[in-house]
């Protein structure tokens, strides 16, 4: 049974909840057993399941602080979500290999999401704006 936009909306709203309140496990809860956990231009590449996104969302949470993320739009299909958001918060540590410095920093984010029957994420792909943090911390 396809999820109705209101659903997907819950479900996303939820994982991004999830992140703010650097929760990992409530994060890695929102993911199927045998989810696709792709990070665009992560060097481990795609991941696979729960446990195979943990490490990113440990590092992640680590070396950002204070995450807030707006909505900017969202389209819907059979049974997935494109939603462009914009992240706001602080670098205390290393960001995607760069020093923070517990700088500001700001970008947009761009989620590919496919969900499952369960409303869980059978499949999330994310796009970084790593030119506007490359800008926001230099080095």
């Amino acid at each position: 049974m396809a999820l109705s936009r209101a659903q997907m909306d819950a479900r996303m709203d939820e994982h991004f909840g999830y992140e703010q309140a650097d929760d990992v496990v409530g994060v890695l809860a929102t993911l199927t057993p045998d989810c696709e956990h792709d990070i665009v231009g992560s060097p481990t590449g795609p991941t696979v399941g729960p446990e195979g996104a943990r490490g990113f969302y440990e590092a992640l949470f680590a070396d950002l602080a204070d995450g807030r993320i707006a909505t900017v739009r969202r389209l819907y299909g059979e049974d997935f979500l494109v939603d462009e958001s914009v992240w706001t918060g602080r670098a205390p540590g290393r960001p995607f290999g760069l020093e923070g410095r517990d700088r500001p920093l700001s970008f947009r984010l761009l989620h590919v999401v496919e969900y499952a029957d369960d409303g869980r994420m059978k499949r999330e792909n994310v796009w970084i704006d790593l030119a506007a943090i490359l800008q926001q911390l230099p080095q």
